[in-house]
């Protein structure tokens, strides 16, 4: 198999909208949530969301990019402009049809759907915008940083709810290993912050209703949790195959060892109880990656704040790693910029490879009261400096999906 190394990043979350600021953030253990300010949520069960502060998005895009895209195609174009600058490719010879690009989101332009179905109700179908398909379906995405880069490989969008941009990343992964392309643009987008969607997940009751205190509201592994906090935002990352990379004398962040996916087949919103499909997925993924239990330092947990995932995912890793899970250092990203669905994967994945980079994890934020079912270390206290060899991302979505990422410090 040919080897996988991630040479670019971009970020645009709720606590930075650049790699710098974002992971600043994360290890100062910044707070991205408060209450909705999009419209009024005062008749929501949950009124609070981790919501892009202060967001231009012509910091990085020509303005005619922005116009008639919705905001989670936007979001993408953003964070890809600077995973391609952080990247070296817009100055470097490649042969642009073997790049290829997956971008993920779990709900795409549902905003623009909501806002075009106002449009058919109060002034009939004539008036509903022939841009309305084009716009809301979430394979867009990939579909526009394609043809702004002339991007020419692998092109789709993957939905696996809260997995997909794990998934996208993962498939990538395998498009480089399997020789399909020498370089791959990943991540997710989602722009999920919308009357409807906020509605439909208040009336799950998956979301925390601590609207008094939003900057406590997520806590995962936290005895007190009560729900996810919904987030926006977006994550692009750029993996080359390793030979690529150093021909071109590209800067390499870490290497992409293992992947892996699995299906809890249990029910479409719970997690297994026993955290099976979260076990499989981290042993497969690491096994991959010919990684061993004993190298692994550090856990970027899905952590959601939702009391059956963040026990779940627990169990899980104690009956991966037995005895050695108590060594582990475990966090929650979602902690601080919120759940940013189907882009969350991504967000978590760059906390990770910046983690291996740096040799630096950060904190679970608000972790506060000890719950018995939760019991590894969370790094409550702060960022810690620590030894970090190989790590793994975690993301599980809606219908059981599970998706693993081990990423391993790169040594030249």
């Amino acid at each position: 198999m040919r080897r996988v190394v991630v040479t670019g990043l971009g970020a645009l979350t709720p606590i930075g909208d650049n790699i710098k600021d974002y992971w600043t953030g994360l290890l100062a253990g910044a707070n991205g949530v408060s209450r909705v300010e999009k419209f009024d949520p005062s008749e929501y069960y949950s009124q609070i969301a981790a919501q892009l502060k202060n967001f231009n998005p012509g910091k990085r895009l020509d303005p005619k990019e922005i116009r008639k895209q919705d905001d989670y195609a936007v979001y993408a174009l953003y964070a890809a402009a600077e995973a391609m600058e952080d990247s070296g490719l817009l100055n470097a010879e490649i042969d642009k049809t073997r790049v290829g690009v997956i971008v993920a989101s779990g709900i795409g332009g549902i905003g623009t759907l909501e806002r075009e179905e106002a449009v058919l109700l109060e002034k009939g179908p004539g008036r509903v915008s022939p841009y309305l398909v084009p716009t809301m379906i979430p394979d867009m995405a990939a579909g526009l940083i394609a043809m702004k880069y002339g991007f020419m490989g692998p092109n789709f969008c993957v939905v696996s709810a809260c997995a997909s941009s794990a998934h996208a990343i993962g498939v990538a992964f395998r498009a480089i290993q399997y020789g399909e392309a020498d370089v791959m643009v990943a991540g997710g987008s989602e722009a999920p912050i919308t009357p409807l969607s906020l509605a439909g997940f208040s009336s799950m009751r998956a979301l925390s209703s601590r609207n008094n205190e939003p900057e406590r509201a997520s806590r995962p592994f936290d005895a007190e949790r009560d729900g996810f906090v919904m987030g926006e935002g977006a994550g692009i990352v750029v993996l080359e195959e390793l030979e690529h990379a150093k021909k071109r004398g590209a800067k390499i962040y870490a290497e992409l060892a293992g992947y892996a996916a699995t299906a809890d087949a249990h029910h479409i919103t719970a997690p297994h109880p026993e955290g099976l499909g979260a076990f499989l997925v981290m042993k497969r993924a690491l096994e991959d990656a010919r990684v061993n239990l004993d190298e692994v330092d550090y856990v970027n947990a899905h952590g959601t704040s939702t009391p059956l995932n963040d026990k779940a995912e627990t169990e899980a890793i104690k009956k991966l790693f037995g005895d050695r899970a108590y060594k582990l250092a475990v966090s929650s990203t979602k902690s601080m910029i919120g759940h940013l669905l189907g882009a969350s994967g991504v967000a978590e994945f760059i906390a990770t490879v910046l983690s291996v980079k740096e040799q630096v994890v950060h904190p679970t934020r608000n972790y506060e009261h000890p719950d018995p079912d939760c019991d590894l270390d969370y790094v409550p206290e702060g960022a810690r400096e620590m030894t970090v060899r190989a790590a793994i991302s975690n993301s599980f979505g809606f219908g059981g999906h599970n998706a693993c990422l081990v990423v391993k410090r790169f040594d030249g």
